[in-house]
């Protein structure tokens, strides 16, 4: 079906697009990757996005767009587009641009409004961020870490509100960060209390005032390691020091830092929340420096991977807009699922 049949162009969703329609439409630039041929052609890799889609649309550098798109698209601009839609069976969906360019005011009379393109936070942060303080206050004993916990969150709330959990994997849009970590605490949590009174043997017991505040602050580093938009509507941007030294150690020389100025935490206690921090990613390949040593940091670990996971399966589940009874190849999750079912 030629969804441009009239004169004027039909305003449609990529997102309601089927394989083989073509149509007219906006979407958000997520992210752009140069690479080349193994001949040496280069080109571009742009993945285009509404709330319900990813597509990838190849510009090469023998094509028309190419020029423009080396000096002029960046990451988190919007677009209208004409487009033909298809879905390859390993790489995803696909887009064949026939006409492109950068949104304008008027478009707003056929409909264009950034916020229906850009992932929007399921909670307000500030709700968010009101239940974490409460879940520190609640759950962490020592009062010394209690008060180092708090007082990083609270030296930083302003600057997590607007963050993202992750740049594009999971909880990528503002507020995600608190999202995902007040998830992660309330979970590891409930996992150190049982395993705690599960293993009676060990001493000394799974800490949970540790495995609580390392929940709280495992993912701290992301405040200097990303740069934040502005707009809110744009991807985040990786500050220099997050590309030199990764959110693992910025995060802990921040709680290194506060503690130090603090001044009466236990060093030992310290030093368990470092490793926590640094290692809870656990794998190398995924960028722990180091293997985690002490129980602590793999319930954190489950619990942290745990809780991506499923939003980015929830998020694809929801989101998925293609026909039959798997969703598209989702390209975070690098996989389809299943989402015709009765029980």
């Amino acid at each position: 079906m030629n969804l441009m049949s009239t004169a004027k162009s039909v305003i449609v969703r990529l997102s309601d697009l089927k394989k083989g329609e073509r149509g007219t439409f906006f979407v958000q630039l997520a992210d752009k990757a140069k690479g080349a041929t193994h001949k040496g052609n280069p080109f571009f890799a742009c993945k285009f996005r509404d709330l319900r889609r990813t597509a990838t649309y190849m510009v090469w550098g023998d094509g028309p767009h190419y020029a423009t798109c080396a000096t002029d698209w960046q990451p988190g601009q919007f677009f209208k587009m004409h487009a033909a839609f298809n879905e390859h069976e390993k790489y995803g969906g696909q887009l064949e641009v026939l006409k492109i360019r950068p949104t304008e005011d008027r478009d707003a009379v056929d409909g264009f409004d950034p916020k229906e393109l850009v992932e929007q936070a399921r909670r307000e942060p500030d709700e968010v961020l009101k239940d974490l303080r409460a879940f520190i206050e609640a759950t962490i004993g020592d009062e010394p870490l209690k008060k180092l916990t708090l007082g990083i969150l609270e030296v930083h709330a302003e600057k997590l509100k607007p963050l993202p959990a992750s740049d594009r994997r999971f909880y990528p849009y503002p507020g995600g960060w608190l999202e995902h970590v007040e998830s992660v605490s309330r979970n590891a949590v409930w996992l150190a209390q049982q395993y705690r009174d599960r293993f009676l043997k060990l001493k000394p017991p799974i800490n949970v005032d540790l495995v609580a505040s390392g929940a709280v602050l495992h993912d701290i580093g992301r405040v200097l390691e990303f740069a934040p938009s502005t707009t809110l509507l744009e991807p985040v941007e990786y500050s220099i020091d997050g590309r030199l030294f990764g959110h693992l150690f910025l995060g802990r020389d921040l709680v290194r830092d506060a503690a130090k100025a603090q001044g009466d935490v236990n060093p030992e206690l310290l030093r368990l929340l470092e490793h926590i921090i640094i290692t809870h990613l656990r794998h190398p390949e995924w960028g722990s420096p180091k293997l985690p040593m002490i129980p602590e940091v793999l319930i954190l670990h489950h619990a942290d991977d745990l809780d991506a996971k499923m939003e980015m399966y929830t998020r694809c589940l929801i989101r998925d807009a293609s026909d039959g009874p798997f969703t598209e190849r989702d390209p975070m999750l690098g996989q389809t699922l299943l989402k015709r079912r009765e029980v």
